[in-house]
């Protein structure tokens, strides 16, 4: 049928749709579909063939994203997403979605974005940070502890940290950079090494084996209160390392060894010592 004939009834989506990045102003159609077919045929690109729709005016006889008035139930959401993904599929941020958190719950793309009534690109319903913490609450508190990355002064973001789409390899869709690095070291960079002396859990574990992510009632958003306790879930296995049975070299009932980076101050790496010493 063509957009210019699906305006005459849907004349305020036609306007705003003028506006969209999938609207190309040379021809009016999608750009992402390369095919000379889909001239002029937008809408039809994404909601099928109007004909039958227009004849009957049945909202039934068209593809619609989201629940109406006169269509209440939403169709599923693998649909929705089957359709968004004909063009998007080969998108570099669409890599890891098949293994995504989002998809491997049944969140579909109109979950979050809307293609003729955005708030701001790409395309998202509100901006991004009230976006993912409208689902996730217990991170949006998170947020409210004493020490925590910057995220209501605008420092950061969420889609900083983590990939909406999914990303492979990962967990809770973690970005990653470098050479497949955990995304930390995007903005903590000094922490990467690599270090001649290595200290084994930055090496083989999460940041967040010590470190609370979004935030945490800790300095430094540490797990624990007491950083020789964060320590010592590790170092307890001889006698002549800190945790030892009295009286070992680390005698924890004099308050000098309760500080552990007084002493061992790199403990990230080491380019001078064994002992992560400064």
């Amino acid at each position: 049928m063509g957009s210019e004939y699906c305006r005459i009834c849907h004349e305020e989506i036609g306007g705003t749709f003028r506006r969209n990045p999938h609207f190309s102003v040379d021809d009016g159609r999608i750009k992402t579909v390369p095919s000379r077919e889909w001239k002029n045929r937008g809408c039809e690109s994404c909601h099928g063939p109007g004909k039958t729709h227009s004849e009957a005016g049945e909202a039934k006889d068209i593809f619609f994203f989201g629940g109406s008035v006169r269509n209440p139930v939403a169709p599923p959401a693998d649909r929705v997403n089957a359709v968004c993904l004909q063009c998007h599929a080969g998108d570099a941020t669409h890599a890891g979605r098949l293994s995504g958190s989002h998809t491997r719950n049944q969140l579909s793309c109109t979950g979050c974005h809307t293609v003729h009534q955005f708030v701001r690109r790409p395309l998202l319903r509100v901006e991004s940070n009230a976006l993912c913490q409208q689902c996730h609450l217990n991170v949006k508190a998170e947020f409210n502890r004493p020490y925590r990355h910057k995220l209501s002064e605008g420092a950061v973001e969420c889609v900083d940290c983590h990939n909406p789409h999914g990303e492979t390899p990962g967990r809770a869709d973690l970005r990653r950079v470098s050479a497949n690095d955990s995304g930390c070291l995007k903005c903590h960079s000094d922490k990467r090494g690599p270090f001649p002396f290595e200290h084994a859990p930055v090496r083989l574990s999460a940041c967040s084996s010590c470190h609370e992510p979004h935030g945490s009632a800790n300095p430094r958003m540490l797990t624990r209160p007491d950083q020789s306790r964060l320590c010592l879930e590790c170092h307890t296995t001889t006698l002549t390392r800190a945790g030892g049975t009295p009286p070992a070299f680390h005698d924890l009932r004099s308050a000098r060894f309760r500080n552990c980076t007084i002493c061992h101050s790199r403990i990230h790496g080491s380019f001078v010592s064994r002992d992560l010493l400064r």
